[in-house]
């Protein structure tokens, strides 16, 4: 299944809608007392899912075009956003780092969640050299503590495509990197999540970017140092990963940083991240003067 925080013409406030190619259905024309956010479907376990399951099957429920409705984040209320760095020998390479024995690890803030379609401004007295970089994210279903590699995938609920917009001279500037990637709207997600049954293998998908119209990323997630199971595996012995984290699992080669001459996000920037099988996230740039 698929799904999605949508806003229907009219409204303000986002809905948890399982969706397909062309339309959204709201979570509560399916059941009266579904979930309204994917978090707490998520929580919900295998019994919200089954209920929205049966109302499909039902029929009847009002459709909504995709090209109606506004995105929120695919991810509302995370317990926490985890991000890896490095973890593409391209990337490190390209950007002069170097992959370490262990997982470059660090923290998103809330803040910079936002969704498909929507516009992400910066000041450009803060930063002019805005990056892109397409990750996969991956949604904890089930508590996970000091997983093995094998059982890891077991506690995966779902997957979505990340943009994890950098200021990259912010970046180089600091010892940590959670400030230069969490401006507002920094953290695009979306436009969906796509549960785990639907992707058999997450080491063999298909992930790139075009800025502008240009492709500027292309790569496969067969190309991670760590796999999806080793970066839940790893975590995981530290830290409990509680249902709904979101981790975002690193970028592939093909920054705009490293490019010569240098690719960076503009105003009126259109960037689109995608992952085949996923979906394609587009967020447009404004930059404040």
């Amino acid at each position: 299944m698929r799904f999605a925080h949508v806003v229907l013409p009219g409204f303000t406030d986002p809905r948890l809608a399982v969706v397909d190619d062309t339309d959204a259905i709201l979570a509560s024309d399916l059941d009266a007392r579904a979930p309204s956010t994917l978090e707490r479907l998520i929580a919900a376990g295998s019994a919200g899912q089954e209920a929205l399951r049966a109302g499909l099957a039902r029929g009847g429920a009002p459709r909504h075009p995709l090209s109606d409705v506004a995105f929120a984040s695919a991810c509302l209320a995370p317990p926490v956003i985890l991000a890896v760095g490095l973890n593409y020998a391209a990337h490190s390479g390209e950007l002069g780092l170097k992959t370490d024995t262990n997982p470059t690890v660090f923290t998103l803030w809330p803040n910079s969640l936002t969704g498909h379609g929507q516009t992400t401004s910066w000041p450009r007295s803060l930063s002019e050299s805005i990056d892109y970089e397409a990750e996969l994210g991956v949604i904890i279903g089930r508590p996970a503590h000091d997983v093995s590699v094998d059982e890891a995938l077991d506690h995966v609920w779902g997957y979505t495509v990340v943009n994890d917009i950098t200021a990259r001279d912010i970046q180089f500037s600091e010892a940590q990197w959670s400030r230069c990637k969490s401006f507002d709207g920094f953290t695009p997600t979306g436009p969906v999540v796509v549960t785990a049954d639907e992707v058999p293998d997450p080491q063999d998908l298909h992930i790139w970017t075009t800025v502008d119209g240009h492709r500027v990323q292309d790569a496969s997630t067969g190309q991670m140092v760590r796999s999806v199971a080793a970066l839940i595996s790893h975590l995981s012995q530290s830290v409990t990963l509680l249902p709904g984290t979101l981790i975002s699992t690193g970028s592939p080669g093909g920054a705009g940083y490293s490019r010569d001459p240098q690719i960076f996000l503009r105003d009126r920037s259109t960037v689109t991240v995608g992952i085949d099988g996923i979906g394609e996230l587009t967020t447009h740039c404004r930059i404040i003067d």
